[in-house]
């Protein structure tokens, strides 16, 4: 697909259920969507409230840095 600008508002959605989920890897998104990790963060940090997008951000860091393949 590519670009987060490319994207339907149900894509979004879907990539945002998808990024919130604990059991769903960056990788994944890509391989569906074409979006690279930052370019997910860009459309969370976006698409989010702010405490929503640090709260978020804060728990792929802690978990990524507890489990070798997290997101």
């Amino acid at each position: 697909m590519g670009q987060a600008h490319d994207l339907k508002p149900a894509d979004i959605s879907d990539i945002i259920q998808m990024a919130l989920s604990d059991h769903v890897p960056f990788a994944t998104i890509e391989a569906e969507y074409g979006l690279r990790e930052k370019e997910v963060q860009a459309l969370m940090r976006r698409e989010l409230k702010t405490g929503s997008y640090r709260a978020w951000r804060k728990r792929v860091h802690t978990f990524g840095t507890r489990r070798e393949m997290y997101k």
